[in-house]
């Protein structure tokens, strides 16, 4: 079996594939400070919660945005599976080449994203992930990943709304029933939600009118991706787990 593991700002995401199919995902909390010895203690208490056999797990590849955890992470995957783990980043084939201004500054999570899109949809696709940042990815019809935007997600843009106006609560993120919202909540609700959707359709369409390709596939995943595809056409197919195959596919380039 093959552990996938996304280390983003919010959450750590694991994905256990056997052969080609994904079995299981799981979470942790990005920002909790772990050992080595606590994060190997967790991973077996989920993998033994989902009926897997730490035995069974034979290969290990991370994309990681979080520096911060990953001496702790990959020591815990060398002392309690044996695995020294694939770590996507310069030098790993990906399927994709990255001819941005400067390339080292393309996060991981980004790169393998538009790997998935290119590997399953082919190009010139557009990648978009609603994560801790919303981020928009191109990637051309020979596999190059010629542009890239970056803007706040829906939980900064809240938290910023909670955090820097005294008088508003924090709130559960969800569409609202009415757009035309007729007390604080609802309209804060409409306000990220709707907001995120406009904001959405403007860069797509502009991202594809600038770069002059013709019939551009637009992929989404991230947590929040399916409230926002659910609601636009400018989103082609919404994918949760297009990160977990992304570095599957990535992981098999490298045999």
């Amino acid at each position: 079996m093959l552990l996938t593991i996304d280390v983003g700002n919010t959450n750590i995401t694991f994905g256990i594939f056997e052969k080609k199919v994904l079995i299981t995902t799981f979470r942790m909390t990005t920002k909790l400070p772990r050992t080595s010895d606590e994060y190997g203690v967790d991973i077996l208490e989920m993998l033994e919660r989902n009926q897997l056999a730490q035995e069974n797990v034979e290969h290990v590849i991370i994309a990681s945005v979080v520096p911060d955890v990953m001496h702790s992470l990959t020591n815990a995957l060398i002392k309690y599976f044996g695995i020294t783990p694939v770590i996507v980043g310069p030098g790993i084939r990906t399927g994709i080449r990255v001819v941005t201004e400067n390339p080292k500054q393309i996060g991981a999570d980004r790169i393998v994203d538009a790997a998935a899109a290119y590997a399953l949809y082919g190009g010139p696709v557009l990648a978009l992930d609603f994560g801790t940042a919303t981020t928009y990815d191109l990637v051309d019809a020979s596999g190059a990943f010629i542009a890239g935007v970056t803007a706040p997600g829906i939980r900064i843009s809240a938290k910023a709304l909670w955090e820097d106006a005294a008088k508003l609560p924090k709130i559960e993120i969800q569409k609202p029933a009415s757009i035309l919202a007729q007390e604080t909540i609802s309209s804060m609700q409409a306000g990220l939600i709707y907001g995120q959707i406009g904001q959405t359709e403007y860069i797509v369409k502009h991202m594809i009118a600038e770069s002059g390709f013709q019939q551009v596939k637009v992929v989404a995943t991230g947590g929040l991706g399916r409230i926002i595809a659910n609601e636009t056409d400018c989103i082609d197919v919404y994918d949760p787990n297009l990160t977990l195959t992304g570095l599957r596919f990535i992981y098999e380039k490298q045999k």
